[in-house]
């Protein structure tokens, strides 16, 4: 999202960027501003005060009907989200939502809207300026709507209220962007007469989150391996993984010398660091078998944590409709990328002809086993010319690379340049300091 408002405003567009204030983000997946540092000046910052109230969790604060019969509170707030648009929670913020993308056409004619996903009501605010005032909209879906990325197949019918609320919308919209080829492809069999707004923009990752250089191992000394990313998967997944290191340590010496280390997001809301994985890493911790977790990893520290590796282990769930935010920069660190997860992965996509991969198999103890195993005899057996491999092999999924062609291509759909004008789209504002406006609804 970051990059897709920077590459906007290299094009010369004035953009105005919608989100919800930084208490809300906080109390839900908490912030890492080293990210906003590299947002471009130029962009205009609204912030509304929209709020989960399920994550509340100063019990002052709670009605008395929460307070004594929690359980069903929840469930009728739910229920009361999907009043406006079928989204539990955030549907209720519907009318939010296109009340302030109202206000901020009326000061600022827009050209354009791009809502991206997830929540999938921004998709309605989005449909309303198209409604009332023309403005045409493309949708950041990343992983679709309707398709089950983690189980795979269908989400909802075409009938149900989200499938007649994805037909409206993308009926209208410009453009589609997905985040792999699996999801795109669903689309344009969903829909058909879409099919030419779909295109595939991956996530891509961030040239300075990669090292320049990676250490050299020391074998004696043992070897270091990493996981960063967020860890939503279920806890059956980390278990087999931390009994696959287990099983390595037991059997080969050099793992045995080495180190797990985890980093990243585990959990949201109330249940952050306060769950099923968080006590299993606490167990292997107890049973002395070298596993720790550091914790939430800064975006502008990724280079610096990933040059401390040796190998990376990529755990992530899902099948063949399921990539990886992580992924990407992972194959581009030049480090040796051990995979745990399902051989029929759109990571296995990213990361086929990577020299220095160790291939998927699953989540089967004896297989994670060996993976370790074989992850960490390519770590020590790497030369530079096979980390230099590794980084050209990434380099197409540069997040420029990515975005770059897509926000041309949507600029030439959106505002075609008028004849003798190089320029696209409205001009930028002016450069400075980020103007950020806090939105009352």
């Amino acid at each position: 999202m970051r990059e897709t408002a920077n590459q906007f405003v290299s094009q010369g567009w004035d953009v105005t960027v919608v989100t919800i204030a930084d208490e809300s983000w906080e109390r839900d997946f908490g912030l890492d501003h080293t990210l906003s540092e590299r947002v471009d000046p130029r962009v205009r910052i609204v912030k509304l005060p929209l709020v989960r109230e399920d994550l509340e969790t100063d019990i002052r604060k709670f009605s008395e009907d929460r307070a004594l019969r929690p359980t069903q509170w929840a469930a009728a707030y739910r229920k009361k989200g999907m009043k406006e648009f079928p989204e539990p929670i955030y549907g209720g913020w519907k009318a939010d939502l296109e009340k302030a993308v109202e206000r901020i056409h009326r000061e600022r004619p827009a050209d354009l809207v791009m809502a991206t996903c997830v929540p999938y009501v921004n998709m309605a605010a989005a449909l309303h300026l198209w409604e009332t005032h023309k403005v045409p909209y493309a949708i950041d879906f990343r992983d679709g709507w309707s398709v089950d990325v983690i189980d795979g197949g269908e989400a909802f019918t075409a009938d149900s209220p989200s499938g007649v609320w994805e037909r409206k919308v993308l009926g209208q919209a410009l453009s589609l962007w997905l985040v792999n080829d699996p999801i795109a492809q669903w689309y344009r069999e969903r829909h058909p007469d879409l099919a030419d707004r779909v295109h595939v923009v991956r996530n891509g990752y961030d040239e300075d989150s990669v090292p320049a250089r990676t250490r050299v191992p020391d074998p004696e000394a043992g070897l270091t391996f990493g996981h960063l990313g967020v860890v939503t998967s279920p806890p059956r997944i980390l278990k087999a993984v931390l009994d696959g290191w287990r099983i390595a340590r037991e059997r080969d010496p050099l793992v045995a010398r080495s180190r797990l280390e985890i980093r990243g997001q585990i959990g949201s809301g109330a249940t952050r660091e306060a769950n099923a994985h968080i006590e299993l890493i606490r167990q292997a911790q107890a049973r002395g078998e070298a596993v720790s977790f550091g914790g939430p990893a800064p975006k502008a520290e990724l280079a610096d944590i990933f040059a401390s590796w040796d190998v990376l282990l990529l755990m992530i769930m899902g099948g063949k409709y399921m990539t990886s935010g992580k992924v990407y920069e992972y194959a581009a660190t030049g480090l040796p990328v051990m995979s745990a997860h399902a051989v029929e992965h759109d990571a296995t996509t990213v990361m086929t002809g990577h020299p220095l991969w160790t291939g998927a198999f699953g989540f089967d103890e004896e297989a994670l086993a060996a993976a370790y195993s074989g992850a960490a005899k390519l770590a020590v057996e790497a030369s530079e010319k096979d980390r230099a491999a590794a980084r050209a092999h990434a380099a197409q999924y540069a997040r420029a690379a990515q975005l770059g062609p897509a926000v041309r291509r949507l600029i030439r759909q959106a505002v075609p340049a008028p004849e003798g004008d190089g320029s696209s789209g409205r001009p930028s504002a002016a450069p400075g300091t980020h103007e950020v406006e806090d939105l009352s609804v």
